[in-house]
């Protein structure tokens, strides 16, 4: 995982001197670099960046200029600049970090490593979200649940299960393992949208990890419950329910 940067200097020494410095730094991937803002403006505008260093002190448009003409969503300015009293007004701008020149390195890479943990949690945060939405997609894609059966996509086939086939389910963090009276298939999926989703009438929770048929249980002893040669476990909480279908 490499942070597409790009310099914004018009001082050429400036420029090589952080050019030199992001060299040393592999998370760094340096793609461009620029004598003045509005050529860096232009730049953006077609290309995704995610972190910029910026001189405040710039002709035609100073860096502050600069970054509150443009959108820059998540991407993050350090601010480079021999003047402190541009400080505030960098914070101000959201400015990720100010660094006075001369730049040293060790202060570089004190504000090039907060920048870079910052980035992972962007982008963590951002992936978490993708494999949610593609988890939701994929467990409504994978099995849908019908009037008498159960249509299950698993190992690329398309399988159709009455419900009077299906013994029990079984979670299996990610997956549901579908255990019928001739097989097992094993498929993306939630059991608690299959608990929500099965008739009521013919399934019942019995653990947090196990739904059963309520008609292929025969016995239950102490906290097993027997179905014929498969005997599983029962939680504490869904006990009572269950003891109702033995009254």
């Amino acid at each position: 995982m490499t942070l597409k940067t790009i310099i914004v200097d018009d001082e050429h020494l400036a420029r090589s001197l952080i050019k030199d410095y992001v060299s040393k730094v592999p998370q760094l991937e340096l793609i461009n670099e620029f004598k003045n803002a509005i050529d860096a403006m232009t730049f953006l505008q077609s290309h995704p960046v995610d972190l910029i260093f910026l001189d405040i002190q710039m002709p035609n448009l100073t860096g502050i200029e600069f970054v509150e003409t443009i959108q820059l969503n998540n991407t993050m300015v350090i601010f480079t600049t021999a003047y402190s009293e541009y400080a505030i007004k960098g914070y101000e701008l959201n400015a990720f970090d100010y660094l006075l020149k001369p730049i040293t390195f060790p202060r570089f890479l004190q504000s090039v490593n907060k920048a870079i943990k910052q980035f992972e949690l962007i982008n963590q945060s951002s992936s978490n979200r993708e494999e949610e939405e593609i988890e939701k997609t994929s467990r409504v894609d994978q099995v849908i649940t019908k009037k008498d059966s159960i249509s299950i996509k698993a190992d690329y086939k398309l399988h159709l299960i009455k419900y009077n086939h299906l013994r029990y389910l079984e979670g299996q963090k990610e997956y549901v393992s579908f255990h019928t009276t001739t097989k097992n298939i094993l498929a993306l999926a939630s059991l608690k949208k299959m608990e929500a989703e099965l008739p009521t009438d013919q399934f019942i929770r019995i653990h947090k990890s196990f739904i059963v048929n309520k008609s292929e249980i025969e016995s239950l002893e102490g906290n097993m419950l027997g179905l014929g040669d498969v005997e599983l476990p029962v939680g504490q909480s869904y006990r009572s329910q269950l003891l109702k279908l033995f009254e």
